[in-house]
């Protein structure tokens, strides 16, 4: 009888063993495998969702440029957009380097003229430039969307995630009403309605500046 229950006793533990699981811990509570995260997406990078213009020529780029509209939810604009000054861009290559790009920006301020010089670096890719900030991240990433270089070209300015769009015309004189349309329509395209779109005045710009008032700043929108 004593062996019998001996072989009971064993077939039990035998049994219990093979009912173990190692997932199982004192209480009878599981461990769970842990939830895997899913790989975050890269970011899209903005400015590359507005490809530059086919076969930019940067020669061709140079030489004077109106500033007629600049579609932008910049602060600054938000606030004195109905304020804004007549402003010229110039825009010549650089002595010291082809890769560079040299800019004069022309606009009052306070009832006087005043000059911004900065410099575009130019990109592998045509049709983009970038103004250097303080940082890598606070750099402006330039991009020639469209233009037929000897009236209008539409250019997109990157910065921090945010784009500003400005359409610039080789004389004051108004662009025609299909040029305007198309800029409004690509103007949409990166979420600006009318309401976000600033004209700039097409008459009184400046001409030489003194010296006193030429700086080299990076301007906020």
């Amino acid at each position: 009888m004593a062996k019998i229950s001996c072989c009971m006793l064993a077939l039990v533990m035998l049994m219990c063993c093979c009912l173990w699981s190692p997932a199982e811990t004192v209480g009878g509570a599981k461990s769970r495998p842990r939830p895997q995260r899913r790989p975050k997406k890269p970011k899209a990078n903005p400015v590359d969702e507005n490809p530059p213009a086919p076969n930019v020529d940067i020669q061709q780029m140079t030489g004077r440029w109106y500033l007629l509209i600049a579609s932008s939810k910049c602060p600054y604009l938000l606030k004195h957009g109905t304020k804004v000054e007549p402003t010229v861009m110039t825009l010549t290559r650089s002595s010291a380097s082809d890769q560079i790009l040299s800019v004069s920006t022309k606009t009052r301020h306070n009832h006087q003229c005043w000059e911004i010089k900065q410099e575009y670096h130019l990109s592998p890719v045509g049709g983009r430039l970038t103004l250097k900030g303080a940082r890598p991240e606070l750099n402006t990433e330039i991009v020639i969307g469209e233009t037929d270089y000897t009236s209008y070209a539409v250019i997109y300015y990157h910065k921090l995630g945010q784009v500003t769009v400005k359409l610039y015309s080789r004389s004051v004189e108004t662009l025609s009403e299909p040029m305007l349309t198309k800029f409004e329509q690509l103007s949409e395209k990166q979420g600006f309605g009318l309401a976000y779109h600033f004209s700039f005045p097409d008459y009184s710009h400046c001409g030489e500046v003194d010296q006193d008032h030429v700086i080299n700043c990076i301007p906020t929108c």
